[in-house]
């Protein structure tokens, strides 16, 4: 295989460790770090996302994993035991910045250069001189000594401005977040967020375990994402196991996937319309939710799709009868939703809340890295499953769907498109559902290894690094593509009112749980 354009011999020493889709492993020294950050930024390259490891007495790791126009890039950052500080990828990524503050929280590592060293996991819940993922056994009185943190948010200087706190603790069914308003009357003029408080050291709790025991964790990290976690994990074990997956059991997986896309942005239309003043979407879109959720249940045997993706392939086959009750269903939800579609794209008071609302245009979304489906909303064309076209995506080819305004407007129609699209690939599957097993006879695990899974979330891109070492998990990171979305949630609401910031949210509808871990 060719090298990539970023490769360079004189940065470290780089190896394909997976060739579908096509993923490097590189190790690296400081001095190369921000060098190859602004060489895959200038050549338009993202970062996924970034994440620190405990090395014992060897020191520790830091790692970034980028994706390109020619592939992903794993890389390594070594530190020696004596060495506490890494160069900030934050001037050159900017949604680095609360990535390499959680890093700092729970490893105790500084990062320099970052303009922005206050606490992002601590919260009050342990001491500044622990750090949990740095130490082999926690003290069971870690909770008495643990005291309150001085946390000052940014005040933007001006005359007539007010500041209104909302959160952590909301009105209904939603995880904890604290939002700061700066306002000129009901103008928002600045919004600062402060999460963490979903941090349940899910990432220490992965270390030690065996790793066919720690996909039912991984499937519960963001639970509305369950099978693109569930998969991105069983992707990482089976690429250290070399195990190789069965065409049924990939379309298998690829049908849960968007399954679980549809059921969310679903939900998603749904809520936008009953935020936008018209319960009746609400309750039309939940409907056929519900429906979709039911069916879940009847065929794979949770309204969730949880523990469907199994180590090897999936935990459900479908026999004639569950083919024909998912194209008929579909056929007839298609219908309805077309329907609809016409109906709301004709309604004057929707589209007078949604266009123009929260917007980021095509360039602010370059500079921020977007992907996923806000981001094409904003017209950056990055979507995995045709990107790269991994299985079983090369087998079933799926459009990319794109908007260019950037609105609220354009991440609903952006929803809606891809709702049609997954209906009808989902209907190209089960009419042609390829032969063989569902789940391929397991080998025995290999007792090291490092691996890397990945696929698109119905948010955006989901990944899990993992390390094995005496046939147990030593390091296992789980990534939310909300990590990079909810800095931009900050921007996308300035010029907007107050009464707008639910429409905005909630056309990102951004993971709490995910990014908190």
């Amino acid at each position: 295989m060719i090298k990539p354009s970023w490769f360079s011999e004189t940065m470290g020493s780089f190896c394909l460790i997976l060739a579908q889709p096509p993923i490097w492993r590189g190790r690296l020294a400081a001095d190369y770090w921000q060098q190859l950050g602004q060489r895959i930024r200038q050549q338009g390259g993202r970062l996924l996302g970034i994440w620190g490891e405990h090395q014992d007495t060897a020191g520790a790791n830091i790692h970034a994993f980028f994706l390109t126009e020619s592939g992903y890039l794993w890389c390594t950052l070594p530190l020696p035991a004596n060495l506490r500080e890494f160069p900030s990828l934050s001037s050159v990524f900017p949604t680095a910045c609360r990535q390499e503050r959680a890093i700092r929280d729970l490893l105790g590592l500084e990062p320099l250069g970052n303009p922005d060293m206050r606490p992002w996991l601590r919260h009050a819940a342990w001491p500044a001189n622990i750090h949990p993922l740095a130490m082999s056994d926690i003290p069971e009185d870690i909770l008495s000594c643990a005291g309150e943190i001085d946390y000052s948010y940014r005040a933007p200087a001006g005359q007539d401005l007010h500041e209104i706190p909302v959160g952590p603790v909301h009105a209904g069914t939603i995880e904890p977040g604290h939002f700061r308003f700066t306002c000129l009357g009901e103008q928002i003029v600045q919004l600062e967020e402060r999460l963490g408080y979903c941090h349940k050291g899910i990432e220490r709790l992965f270390v030690g375990q065996p790793p066919d025991a720690a996909l039912r964790l991984a499937g519960r990290v963001s639970g509305d994402s369950s099978v693109a976690y569930a998969w991105s994990y069983a992707m990482a074990v089976e690429s250290v196991a070399e195990i190789e997956l069965s065409q049924r059991a990939l379309a298998l997986r690829g049908l849960c996937l968007e399954r679980e896309r549809l059921a969310n942005h679903l939900g998603d239309l749904g809520a936008l319309g009953n935020d936008a003043g018209l319960a009746f979407a609400l309750t039309q879109l939940l409907a056929i939710k519900e429906e979709l959720l039911r069916e879940n249940a009847e065929i794979f045997g949770h309204r969730y799709l949880m523990d469907v993706v199994q180590l090897g392939g999936v935990a459900v086959d479908l026999d004639g009868r569950a083919l024909q009750h998912i194209e008929q269903s579909s056929k007839a939800w298609r219908r309805r939703l077309e329907t609809l579609d016409l109906l709301l794209q004709e309604h004057a008071g929707l589209r007078d809340r949604l266009v123009a609302t929260g917007p980021i245009t095509a360039e602010r979304a370059a500079y921020w890295g977007m992907a996923g489906l806000s981001g094409r909303a904003s017209g950056q064309a990055w979507d995995l499953r045709t990107h790269f076209a991994p299985p079983p995506y090369d087998r079933y080819p799926m459009e990319i769907s794109l908007a260019r305004r950037g609105d609220v407007a354009a991440r609903w129609a952006v929803r809606f498109a891809e709702v049609f699209r997954c209906l009808r690939w989902q209907e190209n599957v089960v009419a042609n559902l390829p032969g063989g097993s569902p789940r391929v006879a397991l080998k025995a695990f290999p007792k090291d290894g490092e691996g890397l899974g990945i696929c698109e979330g119905w948010r955006g891109e989901v990944f899990v690094a993992l390390r094995l070492e005496d046939g147990h998990i030593a390091r296992c990171h789980p990534h939310d593509p909300s990590w990079s979305l909810w800095p931009v949630l900050e921007e996308a609401v300035c010029q907007d009112i107050v009464a707008d910031f639910p429409l905005i949210n909630k056309s990102f509808n951004l993971s709490y749980s995910g990014q908190d871990l």
